[in-house]
């Protein structure tokens, strides 16, 4: 049934996958044979184990689309599998797994490369969620233009590259614009993510103020722009050595750490005018509920800055 041998797989990038996520009926799905494709099945053992376990495939986890979904979803994303499937002889419309879908699909699979493409698969998910959620206006505008071209003309080709660029410039230049974030017991993917995309913005310095980092500090940091100066102020709690600070510098230069019993409440500072309020130590990140909190005034930013 597998295609290829599980030492042969090479792990799917998020930002591969997400690429295939499409939103139809309201949700974010994949299609069948992209589905297969990652996995390295057939396609249509993908479909035979859906259909052997019905009970486990409601239709908010697996639905087989209309015709003329199909049709539309083909003039959009002529390169992909639904275009090259057309010459090999599909005789039935495609289906489409959402991520609860997919999920329990890993399950029934029961095998490494599952294991392994379930995760790429899920964290593209939770990334097309982001992306969405800060562009959600954008996409509404463009689908109502994108529905209009649809029904007046079915050759979008030129239409199609100026969506694409449209696309590629809102994911290139996509910003974090939030007051503030609340993260439950569990979503430490997500709280990762949004320190990353903080630490992500500066372009000369990050300033951390944290009483208990350790060397999940430097997971994080090694994510920032080249040439960004990170300044780290802790306390003798601190479980980062100076070997791990040393071998760090060797890779991704400037980082430095001083202590301090200055503070109790935990801060990072982007570029001397950015100040975000971190509500758990950052190695605790998605343990217990907790917040993230921008902190908008001038005067408060300055007063930190000056009293580290």
């Amino acid at each position: 049934m597998l295609l290829n041998k599980e030492s042969d797989v090479v792990k799917s990038e998020t930002e591969n996958i997400k690429n295939l996520i499409y939103t139809i009926r309201g949700k974010q799905v994949m299609l069948d044979s992209d589905v297969a494709m990652l996995y390295h099945y057939k396609t249509k053992y993908i479909n035979l184990a859906v259909r052997r376990n019905k009970e486990r495939f409601p239709e908010n986890f697996c639905f087989q689309l209309t015709e003329n979904e199909t049709e539309n979803l083909r003039l959009q994303i002529a390169t992909s599998s639904l275009e090259k499937e057309k010459y090999g002889g599909r005789r039935t419309l495609p289906y489409v797994f959402t991520e609860q879908g997919i999920a329990m699909l890993s399950g029934l699979l029961r095998n490494q490369v599952a294991i392994q493409v379930s995760i790429s698969i899920m964290n593209a998910f939770v990334e097309m969620r982001k992306f969405i959620g800060r562009n959600g206006q954008v996409f509404e505008r463009l689908t109502n233009v994108e529905y209009k071209i649809l029904e007046q003309n079915k050759m979008l080709t030129e239409h199609e590259k100026k969506f694409e660029k449209v696309f590629d410039e809102l994911q290139k230049n996509e910003k974090i614009e939030f007051k503030q974030s609340i993260f439950f017991d569990g979503q430490i993917y997500d709280a990762y993510s949004l320190i990353i995309d903080i630490i992500k913005k500066a372009k000369q310095k990050v300033l951390i103020i944290d009483n208990y980092i350790d060397d999940s500090i430097l997971k994080m940091l090694s994510k920032k722009n080249k040439n960004v100066e990170v300044v780290i102020l802790t306390s003798q709690n601190s479980n980062l050595n100076k070997l791990d600070i040393n071998k760090f510098n060797k890779q991704y230069p400037t980082l430095k750490v001083a202590m301090t019993n200055k503070f109790h409440d935990r801060f990072i500072v982007i570029d001397n005018k950015e100040l975000y309020h971190i509500g758990a130590s950052l190695k605790d990140l998605g343990k217990k509920c907790f917040a993230i909190s921008k902190i908008e005034d001038d005067e408060y930013i300055e007063k930190i800055i000056n009293y580290s």
